[in-house]
């Protein structure tokens, strides 16, 4: 489907203010960023950027779009002609997909004149805020679960089948094992699952005949809801009858989902009657408006759950539903220089950090440890020794740094409007996101009031930032 049309009618505005003062080649930087972690969370992985880069790539007017534009306002033709010749021709660089990312850091930076940018302003916030934002719920669930899978169950409930799509995707980004989806399942190759409804079990006059029933149309991947009725009375001895017959087959039931009732004690007491009857190896699958700080709790309290369905929860991040990326102009290119440009708040949180940057980050060059991230200048050299990072917005806190490895995260992706390379797979993705996640403190993870990381401006860019900020006030 061509998205160009998702955008904001400012940024058709806007575009058209740029065209009538002949400002419309003006090459400009802009950076996406976001300014608070979603949850409480002392990160947030970063997602979407696949979308993002085929949504830029594919810019495309219609005659139907122009027509649309003319009965909105009369927009000069000439205007009109030149959006249904645009093409984006600018450059974009950007973190990896499954990188560890944090507050206003640049995550994207588009360099491209200003048109151009602004038209893509609009869809690339949508796209990389749902996708981060799914990405980082699912990890926290995922880390609470430990070593337990984690599903993804949340299609029926989320704002809209294209938000369960992506989210899907973004949630194996994050570390689940397997989606409900079946449309993700196909299109992005995450593994698919699915048990029945209590409908299925409601329709037979018998909750063993249903049992039976579904197990001769799933003999070898059979996993039977128990808890339509009594789940200890009569829904896990039900599954325990079909049990013991695979068994005699030579087949094996793979596991009962409960899915309402206290998950703690219901656990343990069908873990318990499992096991009596032989059936040590069936799992124990848990659902019911699950999240990470329940999960969490399960576990403190012993509960025997092998594996945990997550539907609602995650797929809207309940209790943080959006994650509040930006997208500010940083930079104007004049008589060939780059410009730096400031926007001032008087919520010092809400102050941009100005000029065309870079974002590095250290590592610990024994342990692999993640240091601290800094945001440069793009011409300015690291010192390949010793470091010393500081607070921007309390540079008396200070910290030195030696025995690292630098690595940049701002790579290209996109120069003079074409891409670099080919897509990067999913499980490439997935992959990136649990390999970055080893690299960090415990601390840093913890899901309530996690430690801060180091992320600081460098001398020469925090000087320029107080600089600018000082000339405003004259």
């Amino acid at each position: 489907m061509n998205q160009t049309m998702s955008t904001d009618l400012y940024q058709i505005n806007m575009m058209y203010a740029y065209y009538k003062r002949g400002m419309a080649n003006t090459r400009v930087v802009f950076d996406m960023f976001f300014r608070k972690p979603p949850c409480g969370n002392g990160y947030a992985l970063f997602a979407g950027l696949e979308q993002a880069l085929h949504f830029i790539e594919n810019i495309k007017f219609t005659e139907e779009d122009l027509d649309y534009f003319r009965s909105l306002y009369p927009y000069e033709e000439a205007f009109l002609e030149r959006l249904a010749n645009m093409t984006f021709t600018g450059n974009v660089a950007a973190v990896r997909e499954g990188t560890v990312v944090f507050a206003d850091e640049p995550l994207v930076r588009v360099e491209a004149p200003v048109m151009e940018a602004q038209l893509i302003e609009t869809a690339l916030l949508a796209m990389i805020n749902h996708q981060t934002l799914i990405a980082t719920k699912a990890a926290r669930i995922v880390r609470a679960a430990g070593d337990d899978p984690v599903l993804e169950f949340g299609l029926r409930r989320a704002q809209g089948t294209e938000a369960a799509y992506y989210g899907a995707r973004a949630a194996y980004i994050g570390g689940i094992a397997a989606t409900s989806n079946v449309m993700a399942g196909r299109d992005f190759g995450i593994p698919v699952k699915g048990t029945h409804a209590h409908s299925f079990v409601q329709l037979f006059e018998d909750e063993k005949e249903a049992f039976i029933t579904y197990n001769a149309a799933f003999p070898d991947e059979t996993t039977l809801l128990v808890d339509t009725y009594d789940v200890l009375g009569v829904g896990v001895p039900h599954a325990i009858e079909v049990g013991l017959e695979l068994k005699k087959q030579g087949k094996k039931l793979v596991g009962i989902r409960i899915d309402s009732g206290d998950l703690a004690y219901l656990s343990k007491e069908a873990r318990k009657q499992l096991d009596a009857a032989g059936l040590t190896d069936v799992a124990i699958v848990a659902s019911s408006d699950l999240d990470e700080m329940l999960i969490r709790d399960l576990k403190t309290q012993g509960a025997r759950v092998d594996v945990w369905a997550v539907g609602t929860n995650l797929i809207v991040s309940n209790g943080c539903p959006a994650l509040g990326g930006v997208y500010k102009l940083a930079a104007v290119q004049e008589n060939g220089e780059w410009t730096p440009r400031l926007k001032i708040s008087e919520n010092p949180a809400k102050i941009t950090t100005p000029g065309y940057k870079r974002l590095v980050r250290f590592y610990d060059e024994q342990s692999g440890q993640a240091l601290g991230d800094l945001v440069t200048f793009a011409e300015e050299e690291i010192p390949g020794d010793t470091i010393t990072l500081f607070d921007p917005l309390f540079p008396h806190k200070r910290k030195t740094i030696r025995g690292y490895r630098m690595e940049e995260l701002l790579v290209p992706v996109i120069e003079n409007g074409r891409r670099i390379g080919n897509p990067v797979s999913l499980e490439d993705s997935r992959a990136h996101a649990c390999e970055q996640l080893s690299h960090f403190s415990d601390e840093v993870k913890r899901l309530i009031n996690p430690h801060g990381y180091h992320v600081d401006l460098s001398q020469k860019l925090w000087d320029s930032k107080q600089e600018l900020l000082h000339r405003s006030r004259l």
